[in-house]
């Protein structure tokens, strides 16, 4: 097996993982701001951030290709400014990875910074703390719990995209070829004994990922 077997492991871990980080941030950061703002169309936004979790992954593609393909504004903004297009690189897999991943950052985030009790950092105010160390101080350790569940379930599921990075990022070895690409190509190929491999090496990333949510939540 060899490199052949790590490789796509490797990719996958390693855009699983900058995904995850750039869907917390985000989830974080969105998550707070909606549980704490009333504004008209707040339902129809929050709506438009939890779709990429019912939408088909070839849709989410699609969308992609539309928005960062050579004929938009902004994929020719980005050849203009990196001299290559975003689709077929492994930035490519990590934007598809973040948009799937992102909704169950953002869903855990607003349910914590929803729980907290208002007075709690309504006191810190008071005390003279600003609205940045009420946020760092306060919320986000009060908020802690469902933060780091919503991390590992948006790590977990950048890890098994499947769809859109097919569609954006297509499935080139050594490149973006992560490994439920490699594992699809593997069964494509009929080499059932490194699809095998692969599988239980997900099965029991998955595992650990959920197992460590509900050992944090006791």
């Amino acid at each position: 097996m060899g490199t052949d077997f790590w490789s796509p492991l490797r990719l996958s871990i390693e855009i699983a993982f900058v995904a995850g980080i750039i869907a917390i941030l985000a989830g974080i950061l969105m998550g707070k701001w909606m549980a704490t703002h009333h504004f008209k169309g707040k339902l129809l936004l929050e709506t438009v951030l939890l779709m990429p979790l019912v939408l088909p992954p070839t849709v989410v593609g699609f969308l992609l290709i539309v928005i960062f393909g050579k004929n938009s504004l902004l994929g020719n903004l980005i050849i203009w400014i990196f001299d290559q297009p975003v689709m077929f690189t492994w930035w490519a897999a990590v934007i598809a990875s973040t948009i799937v991943a992102f909704p169950l950052m953002y869903q855990s985030a607003k349910t914590g910074f929803s729980s907290i009790d208002c007075d709690i950092e309504h006191a810190a105010r008071v005390d003279g703390a600003n609205e940045w160390q009420v946020f760092m101080f306060v919320s986000i350790p009060l908020a802690l719990k469902a933060l780091v569940s919503g991390g590992i379930l948006s790590f977990t599921r950048a890890l098994g995209e499947f769809g859109a990075t097919l569609m954006f990022a297509g499935n080139i070895p050594g490149k973006t070829q992560t490994t439920p690409l490699a594992i699809y190509m593997a069964i494509d190929s009929g080499n059932m004994t490194l699809a095998w491999t692969w599988v239980l090496c997900m099965i029991a990333i998955s595992f650990l990922m959920l197992l460590s949510i509900h050992i944090l939540k006791v």
